[in-house]
Protein backbone atom coordinates (compact mmCIF):
# COMPACT_ATOMS: atom_id res chain seq x y z
CA UNK A 1 0.00 0.00 0.00
CA UNK A 2 1.50 3.61 -0.72
CA UNK A 3 2.61 5.96 1.47
CA UNK A 4 0.59 9.34 0.80
CA UNK A 5 2.52 12.07 1.07
CA UNK A 6 1.56 15.72 1.09
CA UNK A 7 3.83 18.52 0.36
CA UNK A 8 2.72 21.54 1.85
CA UNK A 9 3.27 25.08 3.00
CA UNK A 10 0.04 27.79 2.03
CA UNK A 11 3.40 30.05 1.42
CA UNK A 12 4.62 30.03 -2.50
CA UNK A 13 8.04 29.83 -3.49
CA UNK A 14 9.35 27.36 -0.78
CA UNK A 15 10.41 24.77 -3.52
CA UNK A 16 7.21 22.82 -3.07
CA UNK A 17 7.18 21.62 -7.02
CA UNK A 18 10.94 21.62 -6.66
CA UNK A 19 10.59 18.52 -3.78
CA UNK A 20 7.46 16.93 -5.79
CA UNK A 21 9.45 16.33 -8.66
CA UNK A 22 13.19 15.71 -7.44
CA UNK A 23 11.94 13.58 -4.70
CA UNK A 24 9.63 11.94 -6.82
CA UNK A 25 12.21 10.87 -8.92
CA UNK A 26 14.94 9.81 -6.40
CA UNK A 27 12.56 7.38 -4.84
CA UNK A 28 11.88 5.91 -8.39
CA UNK A 29 15.55 5.96 -9.09
CA UNK A 30 15.79 3.68 -5.28
CA UNK A 31 13.50 1.44 -7.45
CA UNK A 32 9.90 2.63 -5.87
CA UNK A 33 6.93 3.21 -7.71
CA UNK A 34 6.28 7.18 -7.51
CA UNK A 35 3.06 8.56 -8.00
CA UNK A 36 3.20 12.44 -8.28
CA UNK A 37 -0.47 14.26 -8.16
CA UNK A 38 -0.41 17.88 -8.95
CA UNK A 39 -2.99 19.75 -7.13
CA UNK A 40 -1.82 23.23 -8.14
CA UNK A 41 -3.80 24.62 -10.94
CA UNK A 42 -0.60 26.45 -12.31
CA UNK A 43 0.22 23.24 -13.06
CA UNK A 44 3.97 23.55 -12.51
CA UNK A 45 5.43 20.15 -11.52
CA UNK A 46 3.16 19.18 -14.80
CA UNK A 47 5.35 21.56 -17.05
CA UNK A 48 8.83 20.45 -14.50
CA UNK A 49 8.36 17.07 -16.13
CA UNK A 50 7.74 18.01 -19.66
CA UNK A 51 3.89 17.13 -19.65
CA UNK A 52 1.53 19.30 -21.55
CA UNK A 53 -2.32 18.77 -19.66
CA UNK A 54 -4.09 19.31 -23.23
CA UNK A 55 -2.83 15.88 -23.70
CA UNK A 56 -5.37 14.15 -21.78
CA UNK A 57 -7.41 13.71 -18.68
CA UNK A 58 -6.32 15.82 -15.44
CA UNK A 59 -6.67 15.87 -11.77
CA UNK A 60 -9.38 18.27 -12.50
CA UNK A 61 -11.51 15.69 -14.29
CA UNK A 62 -11.13 13.38 -11.15
CA UNK A 63 -12.22 15.95 -9.13
CA UNK A 64 -15.10 17.65 -10.47
CA UNK A 65 -15.94 14.80 -13.11
CA UNK A 66 -16.01 11.73 -11.20
CA UNK A 67 -13.55 10.54 -13.81
CA UNK A 68 -11.36 7.01 -12.55
CA UNK A 69 -7.92 8.64 -11.70
CA UNK A 70 -6.07 5.45 -13.45
CA UNK A 71 -7.57 6.93 -16.59
CA UNK A 72 -5.24 9.92 -15.69
CA UNK A 73 -1.79 9.00 -14.64
CA UNK A 74 0.57 9.04 -17.33
CA UNK A 75 4.09 7.76 -17.52
CA UNK A 76 7.14 10.25 -17.24
CA UNK A 77 10.23 10.04 -19.05
CA UNK A 78 11.61 8.26 -16.21
CA UNK A 79 11.32 4.36 -14.92
CA UNK A 80 9.06 3.93 -12.01
CA UNK A 81 7.63 7.76 -12.20
CA UNK A 82 4.53 9.08 -13.19
CA UNK A 83 1.81 11.61 -12.72
CA UNK A 84 -1.66 12.61 -12.26
CA UNK A 85 -1.08 16.32 -13.89
CA UNK A 86 -2.74 19.84 -13.63
CA UNK A 87 -4.52 22.07 -15.42
CA UNK A 88 -5.84 25.79 -14.78
CA UNK A 89 -8.80 24.36 -15.22
CA UNK A 90 -8.22 23.34 -11.43
CA UNK A 91 -8.63 27.07 -10.46
CA UNK A 92 -12.16 26.89 -10.68
CA UNK A 93 -12.30 23.42 -8.98
CA UNK A 94 -13.11 25.09 -5.50
CA UNK A 95 -16.34 26.53 -6.05
CA UNK A 96 -17.52 23.72 -8.96
CA UNK A 97 -16.97 21.63 -5.58
CA UNK A 98 -18.75 24.14 -2.69
CA UNK A 99 -21.75 22.00 -2.86
CA UNK A 100 -20.43 18.64 -3.49
CA UNK A 101 -21.03 15.93 -0.97
CA UNK A 102 -18.21 14.87 0.92
CA UNK A 103 -16.12 17.56 -0.91
CA UNK A 104 -12.88 17.31 1.34
CA UNK A 105 -12.27 13.85 0.55
CA UNK A 106 -13.11 13.54 -3.27
CA UNK A 107 -9.38 13.11 -3.64
CA UNK A 108 -8.95 10.91 -0.87
CA UNK A 109 -11.54 8.04 -2.25
CA UNK A 110 -10.08 9.03 -6.08
CA UNK A 111 -6.98 7.52 -4.75
CA UNK A 112 -7.87 4.55 -3.26
CA UNK A 113 -8.13 2.26 -6.36
CA UNK A 114 -4.84 2.67 -6.73
CA UNK A 115 -2.82 2.96 -3.77
CA UNK A 116 -1.35 -0.89 -3.79
CA UNK A 117 0.01 0.45 -7.62
CA UNK A 118 2.67 2.56 -6.11
CA UNK A 119 4.91 2.48 -3.43
CA UNK A 120 4.85 6.57 -2.65
CA UNK A 121 1.92 9.25 -3.75
CA UNK A 122 3.24 12.84 -3.72
CA UNK A 123 0.65 15.54 -3.35
CA UNK A 124 1.83 18.54 -4.50
CA UNK A 125 -0.39 21.19 -2.40
CA UNK A 126 -0.95 24.71 -4.40
CA UNK A 127 -0.13 27.81 -2.56
CA UNK A 128 -2.60 27.83 -0.49
CA UNK A 129 -4.58 26.38 2.55
CA UNK A 130 -8.13 26.16 0.64
CA UNK A 131 -10.25 23.31 0.02
CA UNK A 132 -7.82 21.55 -2.91
CA UNK A 133 -5.44 21.37 0.06
CA UNK A 134 -7.99 19.93 2.29
CA UNK A 135 -8.23 17.47 -0.38
CA UNK A 136 -4.72 16.81 0.02
CA UNK A 137 -4.56 16.71 3.81
CA UNK A 138 -7.49 14.26 4.11
CA UNK A 139 -6.14 12.11 1.58
CA UNK A 140 -2.47 11.90 3.23
CA UNK A 141 -0.55 10.16 6.14
CA UNK A 142 2.09 12.03 5.96
CA UNK A 143 3.20 15.92 5.95
CA UNK A 144 7.01 17.12 4.58
CA UNK A 145 7.08 20.90 4.77
CA UNK A 146 9.56 22.69 2.66
CA UNK A 147 10.91 25.77 4.12
CA UNK A 148 13.12 28.34 2.30
CA UNK A 149 16.40 29.60 4.11
CA UNK A 150 15.01 33.52 3.76
CA UNK A 151 13.72 36.08 6.03
CA UNK A 152 9.87 35.10 6.25
CA UNK A 153 10.62 31.38 6.24
CA UNK A 154 8.34 30.55 9.20
CA UNK A 155 5.79 33.43 9.10
CA UNK A 156 2.71 31.61 8.89
CA UNK A 157 3.66 28.20 9.91
CA UNK A 158 1.09 28.81 13.39
CA UNK A 159 -1.43 28.87 10.57
CA UNK A 160 -0.50 25.83 8.73
CA UNK A 161 0.37 24.00 12.37
CA UNK A 162 -3.51 24.73 13.59
CA UNK A 163 -4.86 23.78 9.92
CA UNK A 164 -3.29 20.31 9.99
CA UNK A 165 -4.47 19.86 13.27
CA UNK A 166 -7.74 20.13 12.76
CA UNK A 167 -7.80 17.77 9.66
CA UNK A 168 -6.39 15.36 12.18
CA UNK A 169 -9.18 15.96 14.48
CA UNK A 170 -11.82 16.24 12.15
CA UNK A 171 -11.37 14.60 8.92
CA UNK A 172 -8.16 12.66 9.02
CA UNK A 173 -7.04 10.85 12.43
CA UNK A 174 -3.50 8.97 10.57
CA UNK A 175 -2.43 12.57 9.58
CA UNK A 176 0.98 13.04 11.30
CA UNK A 177 4.28 15.18 10.04
CA UNK A 178 6.95 13.49 8.42
CA UNK A 179 9.54 16.24 9.15
CA UNK A 180 10.46 19.70 7.39
CA UNK A 181 13.17 20.06 4.71
CA UNK A 182 14.99 23.35 4.43
CA UNK A 183 15.20 24.50 0.89
CA UNK A 184 17.13 27.14 -1.20
CA UNK A 185 20.28 27.08 1.77
CA UNK A 186 23.32 29.05 0.93
CA UNK A 187 25.55 28.63 3.30
CA UNK A 188 27.61 31.66 2.46
CA UNK A 189 25.38 33.92 4.06
CA UNK A 190 24.69 34.72 7.53
CA UNK A 191 20.72 34.46 6.97
CA UNK A 192 20.56 31.32 5.51
CA UNK A 193 22.63 29.69 8.62
CA UNK A 194 20.67 32.06 11.53
CA UNK A 195 17.08 30.82 9.66
CA UNK A 196 18.16 26.79 9.49
CA UNK A 197 19.38 27.35 13.30
CA UNK A 198 15.68 28.09 14.04
CA UNK A 199 14.16 26.30 12.04
CA UNK A 200 16.11 23.49 13.80
CA UNK A 201 15.74 25.24 17.22
CA UNK A 202 11.75 25.17 16.64
CA UNK A 203 11.50 21.29 15.17
CA UNK A 204 14.16 19.17 16.76
CA UNK A 205 14.76 15.94 15.26
CA UNK A 206 11.63 16.29 12.73
CA UNK A 207 13.97 18.53 10.73
CA UNK A 208 15.59 16.47 8.13
CA UNK A 209 19.57 16.09 7.78
CA UNK A 210 19.10 16.60 3.57
CA UNK A 211 19.45 20.41 3.13
CA UNK A 212 18.67 21.67 -0.04
CA UNK A 213 20.63 24.15 -1.28
CA UNK A 214 20.04 27.45 -3.74
CA UNK A 215 21.49 25.97 -6.82
CA UNK A 216 20.68 27.57 -10.81
CA UNK A 217 20.72 23.87 -11.72
CA UNK A 218 17.82 22.91 -9.82
CA UNK A 219 16.05 25.84 -11.33
CA UNK A 220 17.29 25.48 -14.60
CA UNK A 221 16.43 21.52 -14.86
CA UNK A 222 12.42 22.08 -14.95
CA UNK A 223 13.15 24.59 -18.19
CA UNK A 224 14.22 21.06 -19.98
CA UNK A 225 11.99 18.81 -18.04
CA UNK A 226 13.64 16.95 -16.03
CA UNK A 227 14.21 16.08 -12.82
CA UNK A 228 17.50 17.33 -11.52
CA UNK A 229 19.14 13.79 -11.16
CA UNK A 230 18.50 13.15 -14.86
CA UNK A 231 19.68 16.96 -15.64
CA UNK A 232 22.75 17.08 -13.52
CA UNK A 233 23.57 13.84 -11.85
CA UNK A 234 26.67 15.38 -10.11
CA UNK A 235 25.43 18.37 -8.85
CA UNK A 236 24.59 19.01 -5.17
CA UNK A 237 21.14 19.37 -5.91
CA UNK A 238 20.91 16.08 -7.24
CA UNK A 239 23.08 14.56 -3.64
CA UNK A 240 20.58 16.86 -1.33
CA UNK A 241 17.65 15.40 -2.77
CA UNK A 242 18.99 11.47 -3.29
CA UNK A 243 19.92 11.74 0.64
CA UNK A 244 16.77 13.45 1.36
CA UNK A 245 14.90 10.18 -0.58
CA UNK A 246 16.70 7.76 1.26
CA UNK A 247 15.24 9.96 4.86
CA UNK A 248 11.78 9.20 3.53
CA UNK A 249 12.45 5.60 2.64
CA UNK A 250 13.95 4.83 6.36
CA UNK A 251 10.70 6.89 7.86
CA UNK A 252 8.62 4.81 6.03
CA UNK A 253 9.96 1.76 7.11
CA UNK A 254 10.16 2.84 10.50
CA UNK A 255 6.77 2.91 10.56
CA UNK A 256 4.15 0.86 10.19
CA UNK A 257 0.31 2.40 9.57
CA UNK A 258 -1.78 4.93 11.26
CA UNK A 259 -1.44 5.22 14.79
CA UNK A 260 2.27 3.89 14.96
CA UNK A 261 4.46 6.30 17.14
CA UNK A 262 6.64 8.37 14.61
CA UNK A 263 10.65 8.04 15.19
CA UNK A 264 11.17 11.36 14.77
CA UNK A 265 9.41 12.44 17.64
Amino acid sequence: MAQVTAILNQKGGVGKTTTAINLGACLAAEGKRVLIVDMDPQANCTNGLGMQPADGKTVYDVLCDNGVIADAVRPTAFNHLFLVPSTIDLAGAEVELVTAIARESRLREALRPVLTEYDYVLLDTPPSLGLLTLNCLTSAQWVLIPIQCEYYALQGLAQLGRTVQLVERHLNPGLRLMGVVLTMFDGRTRLSREVAERVRERFGARVFQAVIPRSVRLSEAPSYGQPIIAYDPGSRGAEAYTQLAKEVITIGDETQGPGVANPRD
